[in-house]
């Protein structure tokens, strides 16, 4: 009996250290589960789907019937080998991996578009490294059968203008099944992809081609557009499109001075927003930007490229929306629209997702937490309680 007595006094040390030791796992552990995976859902969930005139009131099923659930962002920005750091590519690559799937499963949209600069090195990347860049693509944003992924090409996916070639817009072309002056009907919507890097206007192969299956499909859609007992001898063989007017979809954003009357909290920073923008560079030309218009008379325009958000109107009427990037590594708050569209009408909501400076305040104050349970455990930091006991009992003797 005396034995096994001493034996558990010995042991008992052992095991406190052992449970103080658990303990430590299942605070990590939760705050890492926390981070990396259930803010996600914490924040996305608070997102709503906008609702459109008359969507009030319709039941769900002519809602789900009617109404075209879209969202769009933009600039992700994929790493390569060449400027990528292995840890930058993993984390961000994880962040947004997360919220893509986090928001395909609270949001269930019935198309995804991704408006250009997905990959940052495709402009200069190797067939290896350009492989290998798509395969990790399709691994973060995967998607289901009931929703459609379409992506619009940008500058850092086949170069700028002087940079760009036939080589690279064509392999572009092949993975995601993009073709500039393209249409995408859905529900009667009719959405146009804009190859902007090559609405350069000096007649170059790419640009050539690219504005010549603009005008073709411009052509169409006004002919769509027109009343049934108006007569146009241009119009009788042209095929018929939905009479909706267009939305654009875009890399660049048409020409704009600058940044300066963008206003909100993911707009650009102040020292930035005077700088003027540089026409084919950070936005269209004008006199390209006046052919668009032209061209397709859209209800509305989707653009990134300058990774801030901006919402512009332009001949006082049509509205463009610059979508900011989908990546930590450009903000701190990156965000997708939201769309809820009909053939007549639209309705847009911003849906942030979480801050990487709340996520790393979380981080400090857990290692805080941490460093001061373990200095207490080993009686290296008195805790407050034994510390208040202590000054009591001075007192007392006092």
């Amino acid at each position: 009996m005396l034995s096994s007595s001493s034996t558990t006094v010995k042991n008992l040390p052992l095991k406190r250290r052992l449970c103080f030791l658990l303990k430590l796992v299942c605070f990590v552990s939760s705050v890492l589960i926390f981070c990396e995976f259930l803010i996600y859902y914490v924040v996305i969930f608070q997102c709503r789907w906008p609702d459109v005139k008359g969507g009030a009131h319709m039941s769900e099923k002519e809602t789900s019937a009617s109404v075209l659930k879209a969202i769009i962002l933009a600039d992700t920005h994929l790493l390569g080998e060449i400027k990528g750091h292995w840890l930058d590519k993993l984390r961000r690559e994880w962040q947004m991996e997360r919220s893509f799937q986090t928001a395909l499963w609270l949001l269930q949209p019935d198309i995804v578009f991704i408006l250009g600069d997905v990959f940052d090195e495709g402009k200069w990347s190797s067939p290896q490294a350009w492989a290998d860049d798509v395969r990790r693509f399709r691994k973060m944003f995967k998607y289901p059968v009931s929703t459609e992924l379409v992506v619009i090409v940008g500058n850092h996916d086949i170069g700028f203008h002087y940079e760009m070639t036939t080589y690279k817009v064509n392999r572009f072309e092949k993975v995601f099944n993009f073709t500039s002056g393209k249409l995408i009907t859905r529900k009667g919507i009719n959405f146009v992809l804009v190859n902007s890097v090559a609405m350069e206007g000096d007649g170059c192969p790419v640009c050539r081609t690219s504005e010549a299956k603009l005008v073709a499909l411009s052509h169409k859609l006004n002919c769509s557009q027109q009343k049934p007992n108006h007569s146009n001898k241009g119009c009788r063989d042209v095929e018929k499109l939905p009479a909706s007017k267009p939305i654009l979809l875009q890399h660049y954003p048409l020409y704009r001075k600058s940044d300066a009357e963008c206003t909100g909290e993911d707009s650009a920073p102040p020292e930035e927003k005077n700088i003027p923008f540089k026409e084919k560079y950070d936005v269209l030309s004008q006199e390209a930007s006046q052919k668009l218009l032209w061209w397709f008379q859209p209800r509305l325009i989707l653009s990134g490229h300058t990774h801030s958000a901006c919402e512009v109107l332009h001949a006082g009427k049509v509205p463009e929306i610059s979508v900011p990037s989908f990546s930590w590594r450009n903000r701190n708050n990156p965000s997708f629209i939201m769309g809820s569209i009909t053939p007549t009408d639209f309705s847009l909501q911003k849906c942030f997702l979480p801050f990487e400076s709340r996520v790393f305040t979380i981080y400090c104050a857990a290692g805080a937490l941490l460093v001061i349970l373990v200095l207490a455990h080993v009686q290296l930091l008195t805790p407050p309680f034994y510390f208040a006991q202590r000054l009591i009992s001075k007192h007392k003797a006092v």
